[in-house]
């Protein structure tokens, strides 16, 4: 169970192929944003959508039909045990309870808090110490009797074979730009975006420009006369096989950061520090951070900047964003899965 949206059910990819080395078969149930990226994971089976109002930006009354609506996918789906993935700032007890009500015989969750009957396996975590999500949840998935089967490395990973796309993009070896973001605090704003995709034609670099249905205005505004306008064409699977084409993905901190390191492809990461680029930066490609991590805002989980001015990210210049694509581009090459700096791929621009 990972009920929020599409990256966090990316990062949870590892513990769940533990759990589908050990299991009949993994049912995933996901909040109505993370549907697609779940039936992208291997090892699962079959996904469950509902949105939990504890979870969810914009979230429905807890109703008793809401809640017998859970009852009936989990009463259909027979699970013999529950794993309840969850962030440090996430409670396991509220899904623990309707699990419980639901009659599932097992359940395990990381918790803090007291937890009674709710669970069986209860993980006690660190969580003053910074883990990237991905390893949280497969330590998680070891607590609770499973673990990654031989040869697998824990790094994020989707479906393959994945959709043709040069019909939208031509052939690899483009940059995608992805502007939007779910939470308008990590969004680098949309004028240097569009001065960064400006720059990197002009550089001689092809520009795929990325979003979904409802960033269309977005995406034409950042692509203009320059760029590849994909905003609101791809499907989740055509977006993978997108970003799996391209040899940089420029992007905040939001799903298709995410699904650029599943499908291998280094990152330059527009990081907004309210939440901790140790847990939440792309995880195991190369990736460079720009960004002020150690800005005001920083820890703060704000949906909008609280900060006048947003000088986390409106700081960083599109000069600076073209020079590092170019020098990543440069330094990764055609074996830019590899290049990884320092112990996770990750090196923290001149900000």
């Amino acid at each position: 169970m990972r009920l929020d949206n599409a990256g966090d059910v990316l990062l949870a990819g590892p513990a769940v192929r533990a759990l589908a080395a050990g299991a009949r078969q993994v049912v995933m149930l996901t909040g109505p944003n993370g549907g697609a990226a779940a039936r992208l994971l291997p090892g699962v089976d079959r996904v469950l959508e509902w949105r939990a109002p504890w979870i969810d930006h914009d979230p429905p009354p807890l109703t008793r039909p809401h809640v017998d609506e859970l009852l009936e996918l989990i009463d259909k789906a027979e699970p013999d045990q529950a794993v309840i993935f969850t962030s440090f700032h996430q409670s396991a007890l509220p899904p623990a309870l309707l699990l419980r009500l639901a009659g599932v015989p097992r359940i395990a969750a990381i918790s803090e808090d007291y937890p009674g009957s709710l669970l069986d396996v209860r993980h006690l975590v660190d969580e003053t110490v910074d883990v990237p999500e991905p390893e949280r949840m497969l330590d998680l998935a070891r607590a609770a009797g499973f673990d990654l089967p031989r040869g697998d490395d824990g790094a994020l990973a989707v479906r393959r074979p994945l959709p043709s796309v040069d019909r939208f993009t031509g052939p690899p070896g483009y940059v995608v730009v992805h502007p939007g973001a779910s939470a308008p605090a990590r969004m680098w704003p949309a004028e240097l975006y569009a001065r960064a995709v400006r720059g990197l034609v002009l550089d001689g670099v092809r520009v795929v420009v990325t979003g979904d249905p409802d960033e269309q205005a977005l995406t034409a505004r950042v692509a203009g006369a320059y760029g590849t306008d994909l905003g609101g064409v791809t499907t989740f699977p055509e977006l993978a096989s997108v970003l799996a084409g391209a040899s940089v993905v420029v992007v905040g901190n939001t799903g298709p950061a995410h699904l650029a390191a599943a499908v291998g492809t280094p990152v330059v990461s527009l990081f907004s520090p309210v939440v901790p680029a140790a847990r939440w930066a792309p995880y195991r490609v190369p990736v460079v951070l720009l960004g002020d991590q150690r800005a005001a805002c920083r820890g703060s989980r704000a949906r909008v900047c609280p900060v006048p001015g947003h000088p986390c990210l409106a700081s960083v210049t599109a000069e600076e964003v073209v020079r590092t694509v170019l020098d990543l581009v440069e330094v990764a090459g055609p074996e830019a899965a590899g290049a990884a700096q320092g112990p996770a791929g990750v090196k923290e621009g001149v900000r």
